[in-house]
């Protein structure tokens, strides 16, 4: 006997079709929101660069001529004819990374110390490394000043990486700190019971799991001590000690009254491309390093 057959009904199976995504009024805003934060903080850089490629007759035209009716190379070229401007950037770049360097390397065991030691006033050492960052570098500057013409620092690098290291170690040790308390210790108790002293495991263990943060760190660091000015402009006067924003600002004309905006332009663009491939080469470590323990479990 052979048995009726049941028609089968495929709508059991089968899952109903995907609804199209509504865009509600509150993500419309929001991202019309962002492209005009990024509209706002893009077009500076973007006239700059447009600028730098300019001729002298666009630049000075009246109306303004938003871009370049012939793009010329002559800026570029006359920023590293008539000034030494790869020293300029040898300088920035020797500063920066030995300063980065330097407060990674004393920076990292301050904060393993104060996350993990918890060394007798250890809270008020905290609390004085947080008023250190709120305090303005500015009011430094004329105590510095007779500090290095004491010690006879001036037109020296260490001038620059002495200043650079210690208004940025504060920072580093607070960020890393938060970074180190986050580490579970089971990993540490395990090390100890191996055999591992204290340096040995913020060297073999630590550092290898908060490397984002140390990045971040770093890069931090490191666009502060390229981008500063008040200290490079009075510490350093000798013209192949100068760094970039220093050597960018002392752009002068043919005569008093001329401002050239080209040559201020293209160093401002040869300035800010090191930076910008940094943060793209090590945006992963970056991005990691902002977002640890945002989430949890």
């Amino acid at each position: 006997m052979s048995t009726p057959l049941v028609p089968h009904s495929s709508t059991a199976s089968e899952s109903p079709p995907a609804k199209p995504r509504r865009i509600t009024m509150g993500v419309l805003l929001f991202w019309l929101a962002v492209i005009a934060i990024a509209v706002f903080c893009l077009a500076p850089i973007l006239w700059q660069v447009l600028t730098s490629f300019k001729l002298n007759e666009d630049i000075s035209a009246i109306p303004n001529i938003y871009f370049p009716t012939r793009l010329t190379l002559d800026h570029y070229i006359e920023l590293f004819t008539r000034r030494p401007f790869v020293r300029y950037i040898f300088n920035s770049a020797f500063v920066s990374v030995i300063s980065t360097i330097a407060c990674l390397a004393i920076g990292a065991p301050a904060a393993y110390a104060l996350a993990r030691l918890r060394p007798l006033g250890g809270r008020i050492v905290q609390a004085g490394i947080l008023l250190i960052t709120l305090f303005p570098s500015i009011l430094l500057l004329q105590g510095l000043l007779e500090i290095i013409q004491v010690l006879h620092l001036g037109n020296r690098y260490l001038a620059l990486i002495i200043p650079y290291t210690a208004i940025n170690l504060p920072l580093t040790i607070l960020v890393m700190r938060s970074f180190y308390e986050q580490l579970p210790k089971d990993l540490e108790d395990a090390a100890r019971v191996d055999g591992y002293s204290t340096l040995q495991m913020l060297i073999q263990i630590v550092m290898p799991l908060t490397l984002p943060a140390l990045v971040t760190t770093g890069i931090l660091t490191f666009i502060f001590s390229w981008n500063e000015f008040i200290f490079a402009l009075t510490f350093i006067t000798e013209e192949t000690m100068k760094t970039i924003p220093v050597a960018a600002a002392q752009i002068g004309g043919t005569t008093t009254f001329e401002i050239p905006y080209g040559p201020i332009a293209a160093a401002t663009v040869v300035g800010t491309i090191p930076l910008v491939l940094l943060v793209l080469f090590f945006q992963r470590q970056i991005i990691q390093g902002l977002t640890a323990g945002a989430v949890k479990g």
